[in-house]
């Protein structure tokens, strides 16, 4: 239980950090630094190939349980906007939390992929959102969001404003952006338990995936790409034995 917590301590550091490459391992999206080489780059990424409950996953199979309301408690802003190689990443305030299953989480960090990491019954979508969250236990907790092409994203237009378009580069934010503003009003989620889907891979996080897309214009998800230069999702995982709530 203790190298568990430890393992997933030091997993938050690394999603919170804002460092080009884990522990100083290169690792990326394209060749032989892919996502198929991850497990065989650094001892502790391992997990990335051994690990049996691996996301992003295809959530299909849907098995109908009594989940309850996630308790949403937003009240902070995003601080800074970061590239950090891999993603475009908002750091928040601290404060603000969910609680679901009678535990609560205290939102990080929120990212995004392009195109989407998890898909829905076969589903991809053209980007998604990954708000972490961390308990004082270093246990994660992660709400995805599937964005699809439409109207423009008011919240995502601000961010989009500021977004460094070199690796390593960090802004404090100039205009204020709220959470919520990236997420849909219905909070219907599914679930399911999943880890990281980048090095180190670490197991044991608890995915909360809305129903409900957001909306992004094409032009917005472009100007991600454009500076992220390719796509930035890990391939579905095998499902396995796991179950995915709704």
């Amino acid at each position: 239980m203790k190298k568990a917590c430890i393992t997933a301590t030091a997993a938050f550091a690394l999603i919170a950090g804002n460092a080009l490459a884990s522990g100083g391992a290169h690792w990326g999206y394209t060749g032989d630094t892919g996502p198929a080489h991850w497990g065989t780059l650094k001892p502790e990424f391992e997990m990335c190939a051994k690990g049996v409950n691996q996301s992003p996953i295809n959530l299909t199979g849907f098995i109908e349980a009594e989940l309850e309301p996630i308790t949403f408690n937003y009240s902070g802003l995003a601080t800074e906007i970061l590239n950090n190689g891999h993603s475009i990443q908002a750091n928040y305030t601290a404060g603000s939390t969910i609680t679901v299953a009678g535990k609560t989480f205290e939102l990080k960090q929120f990212h995004f992929h392009s195109p989407s990491e998890n898909t829905i019954n076969g589903e991809s979508f053209p980007m998604e959102g990954h708000f972490v969250h961390a308990a004082k236990d270093g246990s994660l907790a992660v709400i995805a969001v599937m964005y699809k092409i439409g109207d423009e994203n008011e919240g995502m237009k601000k961010l989009w404003k500021q977004m460094p378009a070199k690796a390593g580069d960090k802004i404090a934010m100039a205009s204020q952006v709220k959470a919520d503003e990236l997420l849909p009003k219905n909070r219907d989620y599914y679930r399911f338990n999943g880890s990281l889907t980048t090095p180190p891979c670490t197991e044991g996080v608890v995915w909360l995936v809305m129903k409900t897309p957001m909306t992004v214009s094409k032009e917005q998800v472009e100007q991600f790409t454009h500076v992220m230069h390719h796509p930035n999702n890990r391939p579905v995982q095998p499902v396995g034995a796991r179950p995915v709530l709704q």
